[in-house]
């Protein structure tokens, strides 16, 4: 690319000699880019740059916090060209600010962008996944009780599943058979739900499930009522696919809860 216009959010960043930093950018052209540039751009605000290379490290010039008529054309772009969009807030342009994310919902944003930077591939475009990202970004500017700050956040994963092609299948177990109300469940990520056969095998565990809460997570989807079991099945995935690596975010979150008790 050859001084190409990108709007996009900054994920990642790190220190890359004295006035410069190297940049991780999830773009709604693009998808995560890799680039360089003056240093001192914000995290969770809608960024104009300018991006320049043949490789795989762009360059970065002329980063600016993107004005409010660039940001209601993507979404209106987006909206136009995908029906995936037609339950989201496809008119979040019309309130957009560029308030930041304050308090303890900077944890969660920083999750996100962490997840996103470590599980996407470089230069894939995944603009669905991008206004699902920008909308989750204006939703942790709101007021939110502690369900419905775990309620975004589980939502947003599971469009991020749909996007890196990891089905939930939560009404057969891993040999195709009909889950079953009173069997337990192991949730294996690479395999699925495998039933327990000796009840000496049950111990609470963050990957055992009930067959009457499964079906209940899939007649239900997300809500309020069964967040508790989406988030420890979302748990094991996210590690998973992280390879059971931890996320510097959920540390920092978990030093923070530390120092308030």
């Amino acid at each position: 690319m050859r001084n190409e216009a990108l709007i996009g959010y900054l994920l990642h960043q790190r220190p890359y000699q004295e006035k410069r930093a190297l940049y991780y950018l999830f773009s709604q052209q693009h998808g995560v880019i890799h680039g360089v540039g003056k240093k001192g751009a914000p995290l969770f605000m809608p960024l104009q740059l300018f991006a320049s290379g043949k490789r795989d490290l762009k360059t970065f010039t002329q980063i600016n916090i993107a004005p409010l008529s660039l940001i209601q054309d993507s979404v209106a772009q987006i909206a136009q060209n995908s029906l995936a969009l037609k339950d989201s807030n496809v008119n979040l342009a019309e309130t957009l600010h560029h308030e930041n994310i304050s308090g303890q919902h900077q944890y969660a944003a920083l999750y996100l962008n962490e997840i996103l930077w470590r599980l996407l591939p470089t230069e894939d475009p995944m603009p669905i996944l991008w206004q699902h990202y920008q909308n989750s970004l204006q939703q942790l500017k709101q007021p939110l009780t502690a369900d419905e700050l775990r309620l975004c956040l589980r939502q947003f994963e599971a469009y991020l599943f749909n996007e890196l092609g990891f089905a939930l299948t939560l009404k057969h177990d891993s040999l195709d058979q009909a889950i079953e109300l009173d069997t337990w469940y192991r949730f294996l990520p690479d395999v699925g739900l495998v039933p327990i056969v000796h009840n000496d095998d049950i111990a609470v565990t963050q990957n055992i499930f009930k067959g009457n809460e499964i079906l209940s997570m899939a007649e239900q989807g997300l809500s309020s009522s069964n967040l508790n079991a989406w988030s420890r099945l979302h748990r094991q995935l996210i590690d998973h696919l992280l390879d059971y690596q931890p996320l510097q975010s959920r540390l920092l979150w978990q030093q923070q809860q530390r120092y308030q008790s």
